[in-house]
């Protein structure tokens, strides 16, 4: 058959497969174009999440009767006037999306721009222009959407249930509203208004803080460190959630560049590698950030939907989210977050309205007498509770079952404020000091005061209280120790008697030894070996018997394929390190007397990260004074 050229209409269906997935896009596509028009509210109605019904409606500059007639044809533009795709200053500049969703629904445009006397509007059905017709309507353009997809029945199909479309929809607007705190935005879907946020003007900081508290939950805000670093010209400025601030997708993730919401496997990446130490790997981090940078060094022009961006120079970026997440994550200390209190919270409140309901109580099935209340069990005198009870629990010397002490080199860093855990064994009662002096209490993690379980510990400050789990706790200490350890004396490495041969392609091959250098300050010696191959002449000592080297190399071929850097053998390191402090530390049934405890909390104020274990599990639980008075109806 003979080629031919294809009709408009049918040349813009085939693009809105492109553009047009689902009617988020559509949503995302329209308000751009608001922004783009120093819009100053923008309003969003939808219906059925948006199949039948998308009405965007802004107070931007509008358009005359010309500029509406051409903006539904493809490529037409009015962001690029020096065709120069190098310095980007508007979201749009492909001339595409007008057209595309023209195509495929029942959409009409009404616009009038700023001075002038009258509106004018264009209703296109299917991609069939009708008439321009007058119109009454203020500054500003409405585009409003009917039947999506209608004429392309197939794609209709694909779209998923009226929920989750609503669901991709907010979550479009969210990124852009966040993006644009100085934009007021309105969502409503089914006439049920679900987003209403004003723009405030003034200190960028401050409204960006607003406008996220607004729309994500205040819950993120207070529980997020400060972001603002620059290196070589790129800026990065946000929020980064503490660790402990985890979600089991990466969705509370928003990401921008240069004002343009993204979702960049490159920024991603960075953003889990920063939180790599303190997060378990099926947890994600919560953060907000904005990448400012030259757009001459960024291309947006990568796929239709402008959601993906490449780098001229992706190390600097992916290197300085990094480094400013680690040194703001380092700087928060021990902090946790509140949520993991307020949970806490709620599960006391939910099991204190549970016990009020039960039609009996524990003790009245058992009522008090010389016995210990539990059938088979002889009484026990609380005022001696060593009685008939073994005086050591079962320890010989502080390292039997319970014990916390990690075995070789690493033993002697088991240990808190010079205080060795091994020390004389507690009775087994719970040791409560009487009276906590008041500086102890003045302490952020203040005076330990008891400890349940042989597990946790309860302190007490000026404020409140602390309810510490042991382990984790002093399991993120002693690792922060062995990290430390290798920072000053670096890994050791151990040769191998016969070096490993690995075959890699040309390419792989080269970009691995450039990293050579890298790899050798973690242990791992690597040499070219011919055409095509490299031999492993040495292992870091903390994976002899852990990682085969072949697999190991070919693992971090591919990753620098992937990433274009090396972070998997860091990570294996750590997950050694981890597993060691974790056997290292003291452990859950370990009893501890009032100096053990208290040099404990007083460890965890002073090294970072202590708010959560090697795992991303809080490491202890704060409760103010009016949370436990409102426990006991006080308020």
């Amino acid at each position: 058959m003979p080629i031919r050229q294809l009709p408009e209409t049918l040349v813009n269906q085939i693009a809105a497969g492109e553009v047009i997935e689902r009617p988020a896009a559509v949503v995302k596509e329209l308000v751009e174009n608001a922004i783009d028009a120093d819009a100053s509210r923008i309003d969003i109605d939808i219906r059925q999440g948006g199949k039948s019904l998308i009405s965007i409606r802004d107070d931007g500059k509008g358009m005359d009767k010309s500029d509406i007639q051409m903006c539904l044809s493809r490529h037409a533009t009015s962001k690029l006037p020096d065709d120069d795709l190098h310095h980007l200053k508007f979201l749009g500049f492909r001339g595409e999306a007008i057209p595309s969703v023209a195509a495929i629904s029942r959409m009409s445009i009404t616009s009038r721009a700023r001075d002038a006397d009258e509106a004018w509007e264009i209703v296109v059905h299917g991609g069939e222009k009708r008439a321009l017709q007058p119109a009454a309507h203020p500054e500003g353009t409405t585009v409003t959407v009917k039947d999506l997809f209608y004429a392309t029945p197939a794609r209709l199909k694909f779209l998923k249930s009226d929920q989750a479309e609503y669901s991709a929809v907010k979550d479009a607007v969210i990124r852009l509203a966040l993006a644009n705190p100085t934009i007021s935005f309105r969502l409503s879907n089914n006439g049920n208004t679900v987003i209403s946020t004003k723009g405030a003007q003034g200190d960028l900081f401050e409204n960006q803080l607003a406008r996220i508290g607004d729309l994500i939950g205040q819950d993120f805000p207070d529980n997020a460190l400060n972001i603002d670093s620059t290196r070589e010209n790129v800026r990065l400025t946000g929020f980064a959630g503490l660790p402990t601030l985890h979600r089991g997708t990466a969705k509370h993730q928003y990401l921008f560049v240069n004002g343009r919401p993204v979702k960049d496997k490159l920024l991603g990446g960075a953003l889990r590698a920063a939180y790599m130490d303190v997060l378990a790997r099926d947890r994600y981090p919560t953060a907000v950030l904005f990448v400012e940078i030259d757009p001459a060094h960024v291309d947006v022009n990568v796929h239709p939907a402008k959601t993906e961006v490449r780098f001229k120079d992706p190390g600097i970026v992916r290197g300085l989210i990094v480094s400013a997440i680690r040194h703001a994550l380092t700087e928060g200390g021990y902090r946790t977050a509140s949520s993991v209190s307020q949970n806490a919270l709620g599960k006391l409140q939910a099991s204190r309205a549970q016990q009020f309901q039960s039609p009996s109580l524990p003790w009245q099935s058992h009522p008090f007498s010389g016995t210990s209340g539990v059938p088979g069990q002889p009484y026990q005198n609380p005022y001696n509770p060593d009685e008939g009870e073994d005086s050591n629990n079962g320890f010989s010397d502080g390292q039997g079952q319970g014990g916390w002490r990690g075995g070789g080199a690493y033993g002697n860093l088991a240990m808190s404020g010079g205080v060795p855990y091994e020390s004389t064994i507690p009775s087994a009662r719970a040791e409560i000091e009487a009276q906590a002096s008041q500086h102890m209490q003045a302490y952020p993690l203040g005076a330990a005061r008891a400890q349940l379980h042989e597990c946790y510990i309860v302190a007490q400050t000026t404020k409140g209280m602390i309810l510490v789990d042991q382990h984790a706790a002093h399991e993120r200490l002693v690792y922060e120790r062995f990290k430390q350890q290798i920072a000053e004396n670096g890994i050791e490495s151990q040769g191998l008697l016969t070096p490993e041969i690995v075959e890699l392609e040309d390419t792989v091959c080269d970009r691995i030894l450039n990293e050579a250098d890298a790899l050798k300050k973690l242990g791992f010696e690597i040499e070219p070996f011919g055409k095509n191959a490299i031999a492993v002449q040495a292992m870091p000592v903390l994976l002899l018997g852990k990682a085969d080297p072949i697999k190991l190399l070919r693992d971090l071929a591919d990753e620098i394929t992937e990433n274009g850097e090396i972070t998997g053998l860091e990570e294996r390191i750590n997950h050694v390190l981890s597993t060691m402090a974790c056997h290292g530390s003291v452990r859950s049934g370990r009893r501890l007397n009032v100096d053990e405890m208290n040099a404990l909390l007083r460890q965890m104020e002073q090294t970072p990260l202590s708010g959560q274990c090697n795992h991303g599990r809080p490491t202890y639980i704060e409760l103010s004074l009016d949370e436990i008075e409102s426990l006991f109806g006080r308020h």
